[in-house]
């Protein structure tokens, strides 16, 4: 995901569209906790050795693509990627500290927000902001239909990386079952 989110950050600060701007913000912002989380799991030189899979170079693209011709789109990447990031996050860093046994301090920083106290009141914010853009209803349609593509990019990352985004969600929801009937 590094690559898809240097992707989406440089592309929020060049924009020229003030509604992206809006709905960038920086508590949210990822690239730097996907450093440490690098450097943590390859070494510092990392950035020397590592290139995008196949998906995360079609994702990045993608981003690259849209900031150029249709930026407002930007938008459905800062929703589905940011407010999927920090609402699974603790869920998620917290099934990557047992599953790989980190450290609570390494390795999760991606699934860290340290900068948000309240997780419901930020995303109650960031939701009111979104529906203050004064979008037209087509633009509405265009964000939806590039937020569903962003699913199926991310569907597709999952599948290279477990080799089915169904199986991973299955394999998660069997371990929390056992674990909450203390079978694991």
């Amino acid at each position: 995901l590094y690559f898809v989110y240097v992707a989406m950050e440089e592309s929020f600060v060049n924009t020229d569209e003030d509604m992206v701007k809006m709905m960038d913000v920086k508590e949210l912002r990822r690239v730097d906790a996907l450093r440490e989380d690098m450097d943590y799991f390859y070494g510092t030189a990392w950035e020397n050795e590592i290139q995008p899979s196949k998906a995360a170079k079609k994702y990045a693209d993608r981003v690259i693509e849209i900031a150029k011709d249709k930026p407002r789109l930007l938008i459905a990447h800062q929703y589905t990627r940011y407010l999927g990031d920090l609402f699974g996050g603790q869920m998620m860093g917290s099934m990557a500290i047992k599953s790989l046994d980190l450290n609570e301090e390494k390795g999760t920083a991606f699934y860290t927000f340290n900068d948000i106290d309240n997780t419901t009141d930020f995303i109650t914010m960031w939701y009111r902001k979104l529906n203050s853009l004064e979008l037209t209803e087509q633009e509405k349609e265009e964000i939806v239909d590039e937020a569903n593509y962003v699913f199926a990019l991310n569907i597709e990352i999952l599948e290279e990386l477990e080799g089915s985004a169904m199986k991973a969600a299955w394999t998660v929801a069997w371990e929390t079952f056992r674990e909450k009937m203390g079978l694991a």
